[in-house]
């Protein structure tokens, strides 16, 4: 049998069923929430994913270990996008987080954590013997380049993100308990700190907002009453697909975010409380899958690899539907396979192809 056939038949096909079922059900999603307007933002993610399928399979099918020769590349490429960002970017309800090339806008700090994962992946499988503390250092060095350039943006949202990725990371490459959990008290001291005196005047705005929306209702906190509305109104089954007076179609709901940041609030006005806890436990399903590829992953690469992804995958999730319930603050993270964003649905499926190629190379299909 050929190899590549052979590695085809090898797919994890509940792993990658679930994939496509969600983006399926995110094109849907992008569709109800814009039925009424113009633009067709659903035709335009249903391009995008046919354009990174054949990307997924390509980096699904060839052996992940690539990464140690391609990660350093990705990560000054990476790193050479996010200066021109600085420069040159579109700037966007206050940050200068978008890059436009040509037919499309693209994000570089959606690519800056990819890569950061990739790199701190192999210096962690190969550095296992390095004393703790330099360890600790050079993993703050890799993420804190690209960390201070998105910073400046700024775009607090992608910082976030870095966070677990990162202390999930060291703890599965060996890190001692003891400096994680330090690392982790030293940063919540600092979040008054930070929240005081290193945000923007809109970002704290979004703090303020978050832990008292109703001081705002007219202003900084509109958007969250409404989502907060919109899925409480949606009860235990919804008000339906093209319901009548809902949040989203007498415009509560602004049409910028509806389709990309908000999406949870039109799911959950539309299908209420049984189509919200189906959603979540899909992507519940999704995370188990993939700490699956990382336990039987055929080494430390490997397993280091699906840790940083299935946390950057929780990560967006708990804080994208975190925020439309006013569990987090509103930080602009887009829904996995559901928002709509070119940009992320090349970066996402990127992901799962590298997840898909370590599971395809496991020890027991050997």
């Amino acid at each position: 049998m050929h190899p590549i056939l052979r590695n085809f038949l090898r797919i994890n096909w509940l792993l990658f069923g679930l994939m496509i079922a969600l983006l399926a059900y995110g094109v849907y999603a992008i569709y109800s929430a814009t039925w009424m307007r113009e633009a067709n933002f659903w035709s335009s993610q249903t391009i995008w994913i046919l354009i990174c399928l054949p990307m997924f399979f390509v980096v699904a099918l060839v052996d992940y270990r690539w990464v140690r020769f391609g990660a350093i590349p990705i990560y000054v490429i990476s790193m050479l996008l996010l200066v021109a960002t600085m420069l040159f970017g579109e700037k966007r309800y206050g940050a200068r987080s978008w890059l436009n090339l040509g037919p499309m806008n693209f994000q570089p700090s959606q690519l800056a954590i990819v890569a950061g994962i990739l790199t701190l992946a192999i210096f962690l499988q190969n550095y296992r013997n390095m004393p703790a503390v330099l360890r600790i250092l050079c993993c703050g060095a890799i993420v804190g380049a690209p960390w201070i350039l998105i910073l400046i943006q700024p775009d607090l949202g992608s910082c976030i993100v870095w966070v677990p990725v990162l202390l999930a990371m060291m703890f599965v490459g060996g890190i001692p308990k003891r400096w994680l959990i330090s690392m982790l008290l030293v940063g919540v001291a600092m979040i008054p700190v930070v929240v005081q005196f290193g945000l923007k005047p809109y970002q704290y705005s979004r703090i303020t907002t978050f832990l008292n929306p109703e001081a705002d209702p007219q202003g900084d906190g509109w958007n969250i009453t409404q989502s907060l509305i919109a899925i409480g109104s949606g009860g235990f089954s919804g008000k339906g697909f093209k319901a009548p007076n809902t949040q989203l179609e007498l415009g509560f709901l602004p049409s910028t975010i509806v389709h990309n940041d908000f999406i949870f609030s039109v799911l959950g006005e539309q299908h209420g409380f049984i189509g919200g806890v189906a959603l979540i436990g899909a992507f519940a399903l999704l995370s188990l899958l993939i700490l699956q590829v990382a336990m039987e992953a055929e080494d430390d690469l490997g397993r280091l690899l699906a840790v940083g992804f299935v946390m950057l995958i929780f990560t967006h999730v708990f804080m994208n539907i975190g925020m439309t319930i006013s569990v987090t603050p509103i930080t602009g993270l887009p829904l996995p396979l559901i928002s709509y964003g070119g940009s992320f649905v090349m970066i996402t499926l990127f992901g799962f192809g590298l997840l898909q190629s370590i599971w395809i190379h496991r020890r027991s299909a050997r």
